[in-house]
């Protein structure tokens, strides 16, 4: 079962890829996350580990599993039955950027509850894109005046 989500946002690739890869800040621009914490020190690529608390869901690991920097980024957790995995595609556009959330669950729990994953999951996909687009802007018009 798939969800996606994709949005333009008016900002530089690298700018949009930045703010993306910086996970341990998404609490400060999106409230799908109340907190992020990497688990090791280091560059963020194949790997990488994140502990990830959202509202309404338990604490959950997430673990890097494909990564093409300056462009996307798979991660991966199982958690109560369902395995989940999120793809972050920063794509470069004539106007700026895209951003392209996908993610994937699979399981019996998954099965079960898809209904009601499906509704919150989509919102929260929704959500993220369109804070991530506000969050570029403001971080491309500092980088523009700070020039």
């Amino acid at each position: 079962m798939q969800l996606e989500h994709s949005i333009t946002i008016p900002a530089p690739q690298d700018v949009a890829w930045a703010v993306t890869v910086d996970v341990e800040r998404w609490p400060e621009w999106t409230p799908t996350m109340q907190s992020v914490e990497r688990l090791e020190r280091g560059p963020f690529g194949v790997g990488s580990t994140a502990k990830i608390k959202q509202p309404q869901l338990p604490p959950a690991i997430w673990r890097v599993t494909s990564h093409t920097p300056g462009e996307r980024f798979t991660w991966e957790t199982r958690n109560r039955g369902m395995r989940m995995v999120a793809t972050h595609e920063i794509v470069a556009t004539s106007g700026g950027c895209a951003s392209n959330l996908r993610l994937e669950v699979s399981g019996l729990v998954a099965m079960l509850l898809w209904p009601i994953i499906r509704r919150s999951a989509g919102r929260a996909l929704a959500k993220e894109n369109l804070c991530l687009r506000d969050r570029c802007q403001s971080e491309s018009r500092c980088a523009r005046a700070a020039v």
